[in-house]
């Protein structure tokens, strides 16, 4: 496979660190969430930036299958959330839901434009068979808390 791109970014510190990418575009402070014993402080987390990485990905992804199907997704919305629990064998695992929004968009359009992209998709395709991914139309965006 010829490659495209490769992103490349080092960590310091683990989940309490920083990290950075090696253009200096990213740089960001890292932190535990409350919800997994952390301080909750100032800074993202690894689910985070997944999550951010995924919906970007899916979202223009899915603005090409829409354009092979002659819709306009141009105003779609796509919420990934992320996941972190106990895989029962001593470690953690991941799962993945992605809820897209495209405006004026009937449910049976929008199910066939939201499968055909999970197929075209990098992230998509690099998660396939490795974590639960699951996958909604929604009828309108959701609100992020």
């Amino acid at each position: 496979m010829k490659i495209l791109y490769t992103a490349e970014a080092s960590v310091q510190g683990g989940r309490e660190g920083e990290a950075r990418s090696s253009d200096g575009r990213l740089a960001v402070k890292l932190s535990v969430p409350k919800e997994m014993g952390g301080s909750g402080g100032e800074g993202t987390n690894p689910e985070q930036l997944f999550a951010a990485g995924y919906a970007a990905c899916f979202q223009s992804a899915l603005m090409l299958a829409a354009r092979r199907q002659r819709v306009d997704a141009s105003a779609s919305t796509v919420t990934a959330k992320v996941a972190v629990s106990p895989n029962g064998e001593g470690g953690f695992g991941l799962e993945v839901e992605l809820h897209v929004f495209i405006p004026d968009v009937d449910q049976e359009t929008g199910e066939r434009l939201v499968e055909l992209t999970h197929r075209v998709c990098p992230y998509s395709n690099a998660t396939r068979g490795n974590i639960p991914v699951r996958l909604y139309f929604e009828e309108q965006p959701l609100a992020i808390s």
